[in-house]
């Protein structure tokens, strides 16, 4: 089903697009260590609103700083739209308020790792903390963006339903996607600050009594990465076989494999022994799949229909094993 892309929705998915952009320099900004490339400072760079190249990493920080900044315009300009293009009590003016709130605390975040020297070398608990927290609130923006973009474009939904079992399986699983977000970052921020001679030694790090607690952490992240994944097949199976919607599908399919294809980053980046550009592919993929994640759970709590609901209406009286018939015939159509 072809959707008609106005105006308003292809600025809803560039600015999305822009974000991932942003993100994706954030960590090329955390993997060349240069987050402390405008010192203590902030929102000044080295104490001065146009600092003075002299080393990369003043350069490749003030440039993210730049783009930056220009993400919380663009979010501004969103809002402003939404909120003259849509009533008040619209469900989109709430998705695209929250992608402004979430904006302006990636920024406060960010912010506290400068000012508190949370960058470069620093391998404090606070600081592993704190990658988690800009991680997670990174991805509450990320989804308060696609939702305001695929409302824009599909429509808003008259109500949001939360399907029962549906409903909490989806809720759970965009908790576990996050916790495995979270272990990733905490992984990156491992490989960055201790990177491996070998993969060997490597693996010999990992499960050393006495390594340091950033480096011990890797170990967890690849039994997250499978439980999780697994937990996500069979809640996307259970998906398309108890609710219909003409796009569900395709989402789906997408979903399984965006997450496929990242367990296989996941080996190669091992293997490579984590360098920059692999980590960003991989941050990439990661973003993907939460935004197809998140598709999927707003497909299903604004316009998907339980299938036994909707066979039933169409033909009452129908016994179980009939329906799950047409249940069978109706995805073989799709």
């Amino acid at each position: 089903m072809k959707l008609a892309l106005s105006r308003f929705s292809k600025f809803s998915w560039a600015v999305l697009a822009y974000n991932i952009f942003v993100i994706l320099f954030g960590a090329f900004v955390r993997a060349t260590g240069s987050g402390a490339g405008c010192g203590a400072h902030w929102p000044l760079c080295n104490g001065m609103v146009l600092p003075q190249p002299e080393r990369i990493a003043t350069v490749i920080e003030f440039t993210h700083r730049i783009t930056s900044g220009f993400t919380l315009i663009l979010v501004v300009a969103l809002v402003v739209w939404t909120w003259r293009k849509y009533p008040a009590g619209s469900a989109i003016r709430k998705s695209s308020s929250f992608a402004v709130f979430f904006t302006i605390t990636e920024a406060l975040v960010g912010a506290g790792l400068v000012l508190f020297r949370l960058v470069e070398n620093n391998d404090s608990v606070a600081r592993a903390f704190s990658v988690m927290v800009h991680l997670v609130n990174t991805f509450l923006l990320l989804a308060a963006l696609t939702i305001t973009a695929w409302w824009a474009t599909d429509g808003e939904p008259r109500r949001i339903q939360f399907h029962g079992i549906s409903g909490g399986l989806l809720v759970f699983g965009g908790l576990s996607i996050l916790l495995l977000g979270a272990s990733g970052a905490i992984t990156a921020l491992g490989d960055t600050l201790f990177p491996s001679s070998s993969l060997a030694a490597g693996f010999r790090d990992d499960f050393s009594p006495t390594a340091h607690y950033l480096i011990r952490m890797r170990v967890y992240h690849p039994g997250i990465a499978v439980s999780v994944g697994i937990y996500i097949t069979l809640v996307t199976l259970w998906v398309r076989r108890k609710m219909t919607e003409p796009r569900l599908e395709a989402v789906t399919s997408g979903l399984f494999g965006l997450y496929g294809l990242q367990i296989l980053l996941g080996i190669i980046n091992v293997g490579l022994l984590a360098p920059v550009w692999m980590q960003i592919i991989h941050l990439l993929v990661s973003n993907l799949v939460w935004i197809l994640f998140i598709l999927m759970a707003t497909i299903v709590f604004g316009s998907a229909v339980p299938v036994r609901a909707a066979l039933a209406e169409g033909a009452p009286g129908l016994s179980n094993h009939e329906l799950h018939n047409r249940v069978d015939e109706a995805k073989e159509v799709r």
